[in-house]
């Protein structure tokens, strides 16, 4: 079996640069541009049984990844509009374990998840493309620890959180010969 770290932590766990160059912005938001329609490339021919495989022992199924995803990402569309309306709002966290227990995502098709996550992305992308410099950085506060995290951290964190996920799916489509 693979080491359970590299399961859970695909491309390594998340590290928030001092610095982001507008070129490190740009390969973001490209990121965030492409993933729904990899990600549906991926997973949606997929049947129940292999949705319902998980990525790593004691971890999500691929079906609770896709759904967190898509909750996921829609909160942090949220943020973003509260720091470009607010000033230095605190954001309110989830607990998204939780949240891929509750009983409406058990057995719901992806392709609604899918859609969501395309939809949201689209929105997200079009507005940080429209962002000045100044918008670029307002912050919001995340009360975990009392973070200020601007917002071109958040679009770093998130491109992440995309590509993390979607390497657990990835991953485990190649380790079962799918």
């Amino acid at each position: 079996m693979e080491n359970l770290t590299k399961l859970q932590y695909p491309i390594g766990k998340y590290s928030m640069p001092d610095h982001i160059s507008d070129q490190k912005l740009n390969e973001w938001i490209t990121i965030l541009e492409v993933m729904p329609a990899q990600l549906r490339d991926l997973v949606s021919e997929m049947p129940d049984t292999q949705l319902d495989t998980p990525y790593r022992p004691e971890g999500w199924t691929i079906r609770q990844v896709v759904h967190h995803l898509a909750d996921s990402h829609h909160h942090s569309y949220t943020r973003f509009k509260w720091a470009l309306t607010e000033d230095t709002p605190v954001i309110k966290p989830y607990l998204e374990k939780k949240w891929t227990d509750l009983p409406d995502l058990k057995g719901m098709p992806v392709e609604w998840s899918l859609r969501h996550l395309e939809v949201v992305h689209y929105k997200l992308v079009r507005l940080l493309k429209s962002l000045s410099t100044q918008q670029w950085e307002r912050s919001f506060i995340h009360p975990d620890g009392d973070k200020k995290i601007n917002l071109r951290q958040n679009v770093g964190q998130y491109a992440w959180h995309s590509m993390h996920h979607y390497m657990h799916i990835k991953n485990t489509v190649i380790r079962e010969n799918w």
